[in-house]
C-alpha cells in the first residue's frame, strides 16, 4: 500500500501566495523607490527642496480625489463624477465668493462637493444601477450644471484674499500640501482602524456576506459616495483658489488619472483589497514620471504611453495574483 503526501506541493504553493501578498502589498513601494533613486542620479534637480515640494503641490488636488476613490474602490464602488464635481465645486467657490466673501466661497464649495456626492449616494441607492453607471450619468448632469452658471465663461473672482488658500505657504510648503496631508492622514486613519473602515472591506470584499453579518451596506456605500464628493470639493476649492478663477469644464478626466492611481497603488478593481496610503503613492509615482520627463527633456508624448503601460501592468498583476491565490 502506498501513500500520497501534499507537503512538497503544499510548500511551494503556501511560498506562491506569500509572494504574491507581499507584491501586492508593497509592489508600488519597491517601484516608487527605484524610480525616485533613478530620478536622484539621472538630475540634479530632482532632489531640490523647490522641486518636491513643487511636486507636492501639483499632486495635490488629485491626491485628495485619489484618497477618498481608493476607499470607494475597495468599498466595491466606482465614482466617475469627481471630475464633474471637482469642476463646480470650483466654479460654486467662486460665485459664492463674488456675491458674499472669499471665506463663505470656500465653505459653499466644500459644502458643494458633499452635497454632489449625497446626490450619487441617494441617486444610485433608490434606482439600483451599477456604480459605474450611475455615477457617468451623474457626472454629465454635475458638468451641465456648471455651464449653466457659469454661461460658459470664466468666473474671476477679483478679491485677492480668495487666493490665500492656493498660494500661500507655512513653513515653506504651500497650504495645498498641508491639507493633502492632513486629508491623507484622516482617510488612511478611517479606513485601517475604524469599524467604519472594516465595513468598507466587508462589503468591498463580500457585499451579501457584510449584509447578513448585519452591515448597512447601503449606508456604508453612501457615506463612501459622500467622503469622494468632499474630496472633490476641497480639491476643487484648492484648484480655483490658485488662479482666482474657474470653468465648467474644469477637472475633465481628473476622476480616470484617480482611479489610475489608486490602481498602480495596488488597490483591486474588484473591491476588498487596497490602502489609501498605496493609492498616495500611486500618485506620487505618476507625478514623479511626468517632473522627471520634464527634467530630462524627454518628449511629453512618451509620458502617456509608460503611464499606460504602468496601469495596464497594475491591473494584469492583480488578475495574476488573485488566481494564484486561489
Amino acid at each position: 500500500m502506498s501513500t500520497t503526501t501534499t507537503e512538497p506541493t503544499a510548500a511551494p504553493a503556501a511560498g506562491a501566495r506569500r509572494l504574491g501578498t507581499i507584491g501586492r502589498e508593497y509592489g508600488i513601494v519597491i517601484f516608487f523607490l527605484i524610480l525616485f533613486v533613478g530620478l536622484s542620479l539621472s538630475t540634479s534637480t530632482f532632489l531640490q527642496e523647490r522641486n518636491l515640494l513643487n511636486i507636492l503641490d501639483q499632486s495635490a488636488p488629485l491626491g485628495i480625489i485619489a484618497c477618498a476613490v481608493t476607499i470607494c474602490m475597495v468599498c466595491g464602488i466606482f465614482d466617475l463624477s469627481t471630475g464633474a464635481i471637482y469642476g463646480l465645486s470650483a466654479v460654486v467657490a467662486c460665485k459664492v465668493a463674488n456675491a458674499a466673501s472669499p471665506d463663505v466661497g470656500v465653505l459653499a464649495g466644500v459644502l458643494c462637493g458633499l452635497a454632489l456626492g449625497l446626490v450619487n449616494a441617494i441617486v444610485i441607492h433608490l434606482t439600483r444601477i451599477n456604480s459605474f453607471i450611475g455615477t457617468l450619468a451623474t457626472s454629465i448632469v454635475f458638468r451641465g450644471g456648471a455651464l449653466l452658471v457659469t454661461g460658459g465663461s470664466i468666473v474671476t473672482v477679483l478679491d485677492e484674499h480668495f487666493t490665500t488658500l492656493g498660494t500661500s505657504d507655512l513653513l515653506g510648503a504651500k497650504y495645498s500640501v498641508w491639507v493633502f496631508g492632513a486629508f491623507f492622514l484622516i482617510t488612511a486613519f478611517v479606513l485601517a482602524r475604524t469599524t467604519f473602515g472594516r465595513y468598507v472591506y466587508a462589503v468591498g470584499g463580500n457585499e451579501e456576506a457584510a449584509r447578513l453579518s448585519g452591515v448597512r451596506t447601503a449606508v456604508i456605500r453612501g457615506a463612501c459616495y459622500a467622503l469622494s464628493g468632499l474630496a472633490a470639493g476641497i480639491a476643487g476649492v484648492l484648484a480655483a483658489s490658485r488662479t482666482a478663477s474657474a470653468q465648467a469644464d474644469l477637472g475633465v478626466g481628473l476622476e480616470l488619472s484617480a482611479i489610475a492611481a489608486a490602481v498602480v497603488g495596488g488597490t483591486s478593481i474588484l473591491g476588498g483589497e487596497g490602502a489609501v496610503w498605496r493609492g498616495v503613492l500611486g500618485v506620487l509615482t505618476l507625478a514623479i514620471i511626468g517632473n522627471g520627463f520634464d527634467l530630462l527633456n524627454i518628449d511629453s508624448t512618451y509620458q502617456q504611453l509608460v503611464q499606460g503601460v504602468l496601469i495596464l501592468t497594475a491591473v494584469a498583476a492583480d488578475q495574476l495574483l488573485r488566481r494564484r491565490q486561489r
